[in-house]
């Protein structure tokens, strides 16, 4: 079950008590060596799950209404940026629901990207994917500046150290056309994720490390305001937390997951 709106505050309260308990900070050489590490950690995730960890994403034509059917079923081809492709999942629902969609997608796992163009679904004539860290200014390598319609970041800016994001923002923001829009989606603050994390794993406030070296974010709607609108200048269209209460029933337990969606447009007139 899935609602927008607020956290029972019962729960943000023993939220915020098992966070307040978690006063150990990862050491400073450990911090370092996984944001330095961050693509290869991620490399060796794709190396030991392969294309069987994430399944399809059907359910983004229902989030967003720019990818419903009856919007991108004109004339015009749409340019979509998919921003951390992983293996595909997002891409392969949207090619074969609609055929005047041209996809760029980046990643900056060879691994992952290797998997997508070994796909048998890949048509290098709707497709293209691509290797690219996109906190360094490589994204205009491959893609025209201002040409991209609409840019996805589904569960990819958490992959990201705070520090990072804001170049991350802005060199998105760099092939992304005026009234062009970002659809956002991504781990929220009190997640059950962050919550079952050990002491141990922290890097700093709202950042950590799975046992595996890749990092997570737990983000706020004021925090995603601040990197898209007041430091990219983008216009805020949507911008809210979304809940699912998961249920356990053999073990009796419930628990809430928690994630923020947005929607953000370049203005036409910079």
């Amino acid at each position: 079950m899935s609602h927008v709106g607020h956290m029972n505050e019962e729960r943000i309260k023993q939220a915020k008590e098992i966070l307040a308990k978690d006063d150990r900070v990862v050491p400073k050489f450990w911090q370092e060596k996984y944001r330095r590490e961050a693509p290869r950690n991620w490399d060796l995730f794709y190396k030991r799950n392969t294309t069987n960890f994430f399944r399809d994403r059907h359910w983004t034509e229902r989030e967003f209404e720019e990818l419903a059917r009856e919007n991108c079923s004109n004339e015009k081809e749409l340019k979509l940026l998919e921003v951390g492709c992983g293996v595909g999942n997002f891409i392969w629902p949207l090619l074969e629901a609609h055929p005047r969609l041209k996809i760029y997608a980046c990643d900056f796992s060879p691994r992952a990207i290797n998997f997508v163009r070994e796909n048998e679904k890949y048509d290098e004539r709707r497709c293209h994917a691509f290797v690219c860290d996109i906190t360094s200014d490589q994204l205009v390598d491959t893609i025209e500046p201002q040409s991209i319609d609409l840019v996805s970041m589904i569960f990819v800016l958490s992959a990201l150290p705070p520090e990072k994001m804001r170049d991350a923002v802005l060199n998105v923001c760099k092939v992304l056309r005026p009234g062009g829009k970002v659809m956002f989606r991504d781990y929220g603050q009190y997640d059950a994720a962050q919550l079952r994390f050990k002491p141990g794993h922290k890097l700093e406030d709202s950042l950590y490390v799975r046992q595996d070296g890749t990092m997570a974010y737990y983000f706020t709607v004021e925090y995603l305001r601040e990197l898209f609108v007041g430091h990219a200048g983008l216009v805020e269209l949507e911008n809210e937390y979304v809940y699912r209460t998961v249920t356990n029933a053999k073990r009796n337990l419930s628990f809430d997951r928690v994630f923020v969606q947005a929607r953000f447009q370049r203005p036409t007139q910079d």
